[in-house]
C-alpha cells in the first residue's frame, strides 16, 4: 500500500496519523482510527478508502458536514495538500499528504496559513463562550490579526444594516493603529461586488489598464494589490445545510503597496476560512448587543407596568351601601386602559373606565394623565357632565395629535341615585332584577374637539343591581374565525346575575370572554368594572 498521512491539528494538538488500512474511520467514537473529540464531530464523521493507490474521502452522513479546501463533499478523491475540515469550526484541520512530498512535521507549519487557522481557534472559541464582548472589540481583533498575519499595509471591514446596505464600520493600519475616514480612501465597487456576490476578489495590480480607470483614487494614495473576502454566517435554522445558504453579513478587505504574503492562494484561501470564523464572532457579537439593548428595553417596560398597576386601585371595593370589583388586562406589557373609583363623601362614590387610543406606553402616560385628571375634577362638582368638561379641557391644553380617549364616569348615593356621564365609551349595562338598560347619555371623546359639549342622565338603582362597565377590548374581542363578542353576548355573560357578588360576576364575565376567543390573540387591552348596589344604609 501506498504510504499517505494525516497532517492534524485539533484541540489535543498536532500529530501526524498514518493511513495505514484500506478502510480508515475518522470520528468522534473512541474506536474510530483517528478519534476526535468535539460536538461538530459525529461519531462516525467520515472514512477514508484506498484502493489501487488512489485515497477517497466520504462523509458518513454526519450532522455538520465533511469540507475538502472548504467545499462540502459526500466524496471526493484526495489530492497531496487537501486541507479536509470537520464540521463548521475551522479550529479542527486534516491536510492529507503522499509520498510526493513526504514531510517529518506538518505543512506549512511555519505559514502564514497556519497562523491564520490558529487565529479562527481563537475566534471560535470565542463563538462558542457566547461572547459578552462588544461588537468593536471583536471588529478590532479580527481586523487586527489578518493585518498582521497577512503583512498588508491597511484593512477595513464593511456590515450589512438592516435595510442590507453596506456600513463602514472599522479601518485599521500597521500597528493597530486606527485610521480616519479622510486618509483611508479605498475601492467602492470591490466590496460591492465582493458583498453581492459572496465570493473572494483578489487583485494583483489596479495599475492594469482594465482596471485603472475604476480605481484611480485608491491608485493615487499608492495602493496597487488588493484582497477582499466575504465574512458568512449559516442561520441558525439552516445549520449543517450547505455553504449555498450561507448569508454575506459583511466583507474584510485588506491592500497595501506590496504584494506581501496575501496574494498567495494559501493565504488566500485560509483568509476565507479564517473570515468564516470572525463572522460567526461578529455576529454573536451583534446579537448579544441587540439581546441587552431588548432585555434593557423589557426592564424598562416591566417597571412601566409596575408603576401603572400601582396607579390603579385596589381591584375589590366593599362600602356600606355598594361594592364593585374591576380587572385590566393589557394585550402588550403596558395598556392604555384604566379603572378607578373614589369616595365622594356625602355625594357617595365616584368611579370610572377609561380606554386611550392605542397601545403600549404612548397609550399608557395619556391614560395616567386622564386617570389623574378626573380624580382631580370628580370632587369639585356633582354634576359628571361638568366634571368630564373639565377633564376634556385639561388634556386640550396640551393636546397629542391624533390621541383621545373615551371615558364612563358615574357617582352613586347612599339612597341608589346613579349619575353618569359617557365621554365615547362602550355604553355600560345596568342589570336589574327583571331588566336590563343601557347608560348611553353624555357626548363625544376626551382630548380631541374643544368644542365638545357633555350631557349627564340620573338612574335610580334598586338593592342588588349591577352596572357593568368595560371597555371595547370586551366587546370588540375576536375568535379564530373573526366574530366579535358583542354586545349580546355581553347581555348573556351577566343575564341571571343580578344581587351576585361583583367578583364573581366578573370572573365570570372575563372566561366567557376568554372561552370564546378559542386562544385567538388578544388585540386589544381588556377591562371591566361591576358596581352593586347593596341599599340605603341603614
Amino acid at each position: 500500500m501506498s504510504e499517505a498521512r494525516l497532517h492534524v491539528s485539533d484541540s489535543q494538538g498536532r500529530r501526524v496519523v498514518v493511513l495505514d488500512r484500506p478502510l480508515f474511520l475518522i470520528g468522534r467514537r473512541t474506536a474510530a482510527d483517528l478519534q476526535i473529540v468535539s460536538t461538530d464531530v459525529s461519531r462516525e464523521h467520515a472514512e477514508i478508502v484506498q484502493e489501487d493507490g488512489r485515497f477517497t474521502l466520504r462523509d458518513r452522513g454526519s450532522r455538520y458536514g465533511t469540507f475538502v479546501n472548504g467545499e462540502q463533499i459526500t466524496e471526493r478523491a484526495l489530492q497531496h495538500g487537501d486541507r479536509i475540515r470537520l464540521g463548521r469550526t475551522d479550529a479542527i484541520e486534516l491536510i492529507f499528504a503522499t509520498d510526493a512530498a513526504k514531510t517529518t512535521g506538518f505543512l506549512d507549519a511555519s505559514s502564514d496559513a497556519t497562523n491564520l487557522r490558529q487565529m479562527a481557534a481563537i475566534l471560535d472559541g470565542l463563538r462558542a463562550l457566547g461572547s459578552g464582548r462588544v461588537l468593536d472589540e471583536v471588529l478590532g481583533l479580527v481586523m487586527d490579526s489578518a493585518l498582521e498575519v497577512t503583512k498588508a499595509e491597511r484593512g477595513f471591514m464593511m456590515l450589512a444594516n438592516p435595510e442590507g446596505e453596506l456600513e463602514f464600520k472599522v479601518a485599521r493600519g500597521k500597528g493597530k493603529t486606527t485610521l480616519s475616514g479622510t486618509t483611508f480612501e479605498t475601492s467602492k465597487k470591490i466590496p460591492l461586488e465582493v458583498f453581492k456576490t459572496g465570493k473572494t476578489t483578489t487583485v494583483g495590480d489596479l495599475m492594469d489598464v482594465d482596471l485603472r480607470a475604476q480605481h484611480d483614487r485608491t491608485i493615487a494614495v499608492g495602493i496597487r494589490h488588493v484582497l477582499c473576502v466575504p465574512l458568512k454566517v449559516t442561520p441558525m435554522s439552516e445549520a449543517g445545510s450547505g455553504a449555498r445558504d450561507m448569508k454575506v453579513i459583511g466583507v474584510l478587505y485588506l491592500d497595501g503597496r506590496e504584494k506581501s504574503s496575501m496574494m498567495s492562494d494559501a493565504t488566500r484561501a485560509s483568509l476565507e476560512a479564517f473570515a468564516t470564523q470572525a463572522a460567526v464572532a461578529i455576529e454573536s457579537a451583534r446579537l448579544y448587543a441587540e439581546s441587552a439593548e431588548k432585555a434593557k428595553t423589557d426592564r424598562d417596560l416591566r417597571i412601566a407596568a409596575e408603576i401603572q398597576r400601582a396607579l390603579l386601585p385596589e381591584p375589590q371595593f366593599d362600602g356600606t351601601t355598594c361594592d364593585l370589583a374591576a380587572a385590566s388586562i393589557p394585550c402588550r406589557t403596558v395598556g392604555g386602559d384604566f379603572y378607578d373609583y373614589l369616595d365622594l363623601g356625602d355625594r357617595g362614590l365616584g368611579f370610572g373606565l377609561g380606554d386611550v387610543a392605542g397601545k403600549g406606553p404612548p397609550a399608557a402616560l395619556l391614560a395616567v394623565a386622564v386617570q389623574t385628571n378626573c380624580a382631580a375634577q370628580a370632587p369639585i362638582s356633582d354634576n359628571p357632565a361638568e366634571t368630564l368638561t373639565r377633564v376634556n379641557k385639561a388634556l386640550l391644553r396640551r393636546a397629542i395629535e391624533a390621541r383621545f380617549a373615551t371615558m364612563f364616569y358615574g357617582a352613586i348615593t347612599s339612597e341608589g341615585s346613579l349619575s353618569y356621564c359617557n365621554a365615547g365609551q362602550e355604553p355600560p349595562l345596568v342589570v336589574r332584577a327583571d331588566t336590563m338598560e343601557w347608560l348611553e347619555q353624555g357626548g363625544p371623546v376626551l382630548g380631541l374637539l374643544a368644542i365638545a359639549t357633555y350631557e349627564y342622565d340620573t338612574v335610580p338603582l334598586n338593592p342588588g343591581d349591577l352596572v357593568v362597565v368595560c371597555s371595547d377590548g370586551v366587546t370588540e374581542a375576536r375568535n379564530l374565525a373573526n366574530e366579535e363578542f358583542g354586545r349580546d353576548r355581553l347581555v348573556d355573560a351577566v343575564k341571571g346575575r343580578h344581587g351576585h357578588k361583583p367578583e364573581a360576576v366578573l370572573e365570570h364575565l372575563l372566561a366567557v370572554v376568554k372561552q370564546f376567543s378559542q386562544g385567538a390573540a388578544q388585540a386589544d387591552d381588556i377591562t371591566a368594572l361591576i358596581l352593586r348596589y347593596r341599599g340605603p344604609r341603614t
